[in-house]
């Protein structure tokens, strides 16, 4: 096998303010995985709260390929990678979630199979997505909210953490006026204290809040149990669910865990936490970063074992490089397409970045 790496810039159609930042731009490192006229495809995205700079998603892909080149296969490739076999147990999660999805393209286009049937799902998956709505506004925010439930969107996930909790509310109330059908999730990104927490969500549940990701600030695991015991509405862990020791410390003591590809390294660990979860009430999110069509792929192949679907991170993007899991109708879809089933877009080459690096 041979692997050859490229990194190029995402655009974001405008920008996305949370609680902890603003988001106008991202890095992202493409992989592709060749073995005997096939290519598999893959993508990590840089993120500054990951703590994974583009650079060093480059270096362990360059410490990573002599060993994956002297594989014979992506099959055997995918053994290794999943019982934790060096190289691969040395890799940051988000780049061996990249890995692990090239390589699944790659496996499933020399089998002739989607990856949905790889893992075990014999019809395609079709699932509604959330749309994240920034702290914006609350008109700028009801004009989006509008214009998403016209196209399709029938969830839509509202950034709180504003200085004021007030202006929350008022957000929250005004995308229910503008879109009274939708669901909506609220995810403060951790902003708020546990008095706080206590003290707005019954005020965001009677403004039609369903869900609430992250409502306190990551590391006491314990306060985020005490604030989903009192919720009147599901607490999910986000920022404390990053890898399934995280998940199993959770398990039974929240509603739901969040569980992003980049943060837990990838699909099989995906699949390990859910059978760990099983049974113990806590469900899953599925969810990701800003990513062309190529990094959320691999999670839309698993979208239907989740509760919640915020797999949006594409359409959030001025110009999407790749396309083929749809979205724009708040229906994220995989196809009977071999491997991931996406391609590069009509336009042609991504947005310009460094050139390709062998």
């Amino acid at each position: 096998m041979r692997l050859d790496v490229r990194t190029v810039r995402l655009r974001l159609a405008e920008p996305l303010r949370i609680s902890r930042s603003v988001t106008v731009e991202r890095d992202a490192v493409r992989l592709a995985v060749r073995h005997d006229g096939l290519t598999g495809h893959g993508e990590a995205v840089a993120s500054d709260y990951l703590r994974l700079p583009a650079e060093r998603i480059r270096r362990e892909l360059a410490g990573l390929r002599p060993a994956l080149e002297r594989l014979p296969d992506p099959d055997q490739a995918l053994a290794d990678l999943r019982c934790g076999a060096a190289p691969f147990k040395e890799l940051s999660a988000g780049v061996l979630a990249a890995v692990e999805a090239a390589l699944l393209d790659l496996a499933g286009k020399r089998a002739g199979e989607p990856v949905h049937r790889l893992l075990g799902r014999s019809a395609p998956v079709a699932v509604a997505t959330a749309r994240t709505i920034g702290i914006e506004p609350p008109a700028r925010a009801a004009d989006q909210a509008a214009r998403l439930a016209t196209a399709g969107f029938t969830v839509l996930k509202v950034k709180a953490g504003s200085a004021d909790p007030a202006d929350d509310l008022a957000r929250v109330r005004a995308v229910r006026e503008a879109a009274p059908g939708a669901r909506l999730l609220l995810d403060p990104n951790g902003a708020w204290t546990e008095e706080q927490a206590h003290r707005l969500l019954p005020a965001f549940a009677a403004a039609g809040v369903e869900a609430v990701e992250q409502p306190i600030a990551p590391g006491d695991p314990d306060a985020l149990a005490a604030v989903a015991e009192r919720s009147p509405i599901p607490v999910i862990a986000d920022e404390d669910a990053v890898d399934y020791e995280d998940a199993c410390r959770l398990a039974g003591r929240v509603h739901g865990v969040n569980l992003k590809l980049a943060k837990c390294g990838g699909v099989h660990q995906v699949l390990r936490i859910q059978a760990a979860l099983r049974g113990s009430g806590t469900e899953l999110m599925l969810g990701c970063l800003v990513a062309g069509s190529l990094g959320i792929a691999p999670a839309v192949h698993l979208a239907d074992r989740a509760r919640w679907v915020d797999l949006d991170g594409h359409l959030l993007l001025a110009e999407d490089p790749w396309q083929g899991i749809g979205g724009t109708d708040g229906t994220v879809r995989t196809s009977d397409r071999a491997g991931l089933g996406v391609r590069p877009a009509p336009a042609g080459e991504p947005a310009p970045g460094p050139a390709a690096d062998r």
